[in-house]
């Protein structure tokens, strides 16, 4: 049997990461991201996220694919890169001149707290059958995640119930200014080429609408918006959960660039993620 990587085949991170709704997920993660002034500087500052920003979500994604399905050589240079990329980085507070590294661990911290309540969030409500218990494992097995970016294991929330308390804690350091409109608009109407306008309309902002009012009621305060009814919008993960399962499996994971294919080459098709196996 090959190297089964960081996570293996028996964690809940490699079943619930070959989900379709994880890309529902990583959108409603870049909402709740943006609404970290401090942290999102850091992007804007650094990239030009217009511009960049598919190459952005096709690099998340790998990175997520790699450190879950790839070898521990794979994960571990994966994460080696992140660190050694975040290190040269810096940003400006135009309100005080002050200039301080991404990769504060306050900073990373966000972003990795924001992503895994992310994914946990919408599989849940979009009816991955997970469990209490199985949630929290999950929380706790991205404390490997969290190393891999530069944070220290112990210090990252390990269950829901750690999580909730991190989110509750970090509230104030929160607003909606300029820059997190910027991301904002972007995921409303990212740039196409005008033969792909009317896709865009039709699927694209229906995706990202559904990532949008999944967020926490917090986030749509801080957006302006009004609160949806959390039982329509669960109702409306259901379905769209449903709906993108019914798509064979070995047909969404032939797009580019394989990780849960090549895992599966690699350790057998006893490897392939499947929610059911969380039951035994």
């Amino acid at each position: 049997m090959g190297d089964p990587g960081l996570f293996t085949p028996h964690s809940v991170t490699w079943q619930m990461h070959g989900d379709p709704m994880m890309w529902v997920a990583g959108i409603r993660a870049l909402y709740l991201q943006a609404l970290h002034p401090r942290a999102l500087r850091g992007v804007l500052q650094n990239s030009d996220f217009r511009r960049d920003a598919w190459g952005r979500l096709l690099r998340t994604a790998d990175f997520v694919g790699t450190i879950t399905y790839g070898t521990t050589k794979a994960a571990e240079k994966a994460g080696a890169r992140v660190r050694k990329i975040h290190r040269m980085l810096g940003a400006t507070d135009p309100d005080t001149g002050e200039r301080y590294g991404v990769d504060e661990p306050a900073l990373l911290l966000w972003v990795h707290c924001a992503e895994i309540d992310s994914y946990l969030q919408v599989a849940r409500r979009s009816g991955f059958p997970l469990t209490d218990g199985q949630a929290d494992r999950y929380i706790a097995e991205h404390r490997v995640s969290a190393r891999l970016v530069g944070l220290d294991p112990d210090a990252v929330p390990g269950d829901r119930k750690e999580m909730a308390a991190y989110f509750e804690r970090v509230r104030p350091e929160l607003s909606c200014g300029r820059e997190a409109r910027v991301v904002e608009d972007f995921l409303l109407r990212p740039p196409t080429h005008p033969l792909l306008v009317p896709a865009r309309e039709v699927l694209w902002r229906r995706v990202s609408r559904l990532a949008y009012a999944a967020l926490p009621p917090y986030a749509h305060e801080l957006y302006g918006r009004p609160v949806p009814q959390p039982a329509v919008v669960t109702r409306r993960l259901r379905a769209t959960g449903t709906a993108l399962r019914c798509v064979p499996a070995r047909l969404r994971w032939q797009l580019p660039p394989k990780h849960i294919l090549r895992a599966m080459d690699r350790l057998g098709p006893g490897a392939r993620p499947v929610p059911y196996k969380l039951g035994r």
